[in-house]
């Protein structure tokens, strides 16, 4: 496999606008998800932007930005986009896909995602999922459940479905995390399709990848890294970088 792997970010967040920016420890957000992104060493990183200012963040932390249509509909969009830039000849065949608001991803949960891409050849997206946080997020529809089939040993196992709904049962439920790895056909196979029926249903574009008869596998992380989409998310990232200290 030939990896590489691409951020997407834009400022034009609805719950928390600028967010790329968003001040954390000193350090912006985008720049806390580059870095983690590069000591995983799963391949070379590059952030998707959908403006200017986040690709002059990122250069001036030393880091890789392809400048990309503010009005691309999604992530996968803009990383289609900059991987066209990025690598024209096509030789990268693995995409990972990292959001850009989860500034303390574990650099070993990156490259579990790639990882399982080389160890089933069946698969065609990787992604990642991690415990659930209380058992109040069975029934929160904020929180993405996906239903596995699980391998021998726990870690690991083939997507069935993913869900906004309760599920039944009362059981622990894996909270889905939006890391994807693409083989870089299913990344064109699955931009090019429309949204599917299920995906609108629900609001999950990874359920487009299913309809569409793509096999995607999950890995197990010990827990789901944390992710900024409010105010108060991003309050918890500030007093989380306090606790940890470090440098900028």
């Amino acid at each position: 496999m030939n990896p590489i792997v691409l951020i997407p970010a834009r400022m034009a967040a609805t719950r928390l606008p600028d967010k790329p920016l968003a001040d954390i420890g000193g350090v912006p957000m985008i720049v806390r998800v580059l870095r983690q992104a590069q000591a995983a060493g799963a391949g070379p990183v590059a952030v998707a932007a959908g403006d200017p200012e986040i690709v002059a963040a990122v250069e001036a932390a030393g880091g890789r930005a392809v400048l990309t249509d503010p009005d691309l509909p999604s992530g996968s969009d803009r990383i289609l986009a900059a991987l066209d830039v990025l690598d024209p000849a096509g030789e990268r065949d693995v995409v990972i896909n990292l959001q850009g608001d989860m500034p303390f991803v574990e650099p070993d949960v990156i490259t579990a995602c790639a990882g399982l891409l080389a160890e089933q050849p069946a698969c065609d997206i990787a992604t990642v999922v991690g415990p659930e946080a209380s058992p109040a997020d069975r029934a929160n529809p904020d929180v993405v459940k996906a239903v596995l089939a699980m391998s021998p040993g726990g870690r690991e196992g083939r997507a069935l479905y993913f869900t906004r709904s309760t599920l039944y049962g009362d059981h622990s439920i894996w909270r889905h995390v939006g890391i994807y790895g693409y083989r870089r056909d299913a990344l064109v196979r699955f931009n090019a399709a429309q949204p599917s029926p299920l995906e609108r249903r629900e609001k999950l574009e990874q359920l487009r990848a299913l309809e569409l008869g793509l096999s995607i596998w999950a890995t197990v992380a010990d827990a789901a890294p944390m992710s900024v989409d409010t105010p108060a998310d991003l309050a918890a990232a500030r007093h989380f970088a306090n606790t940890i200290g470090g440098p900028p």
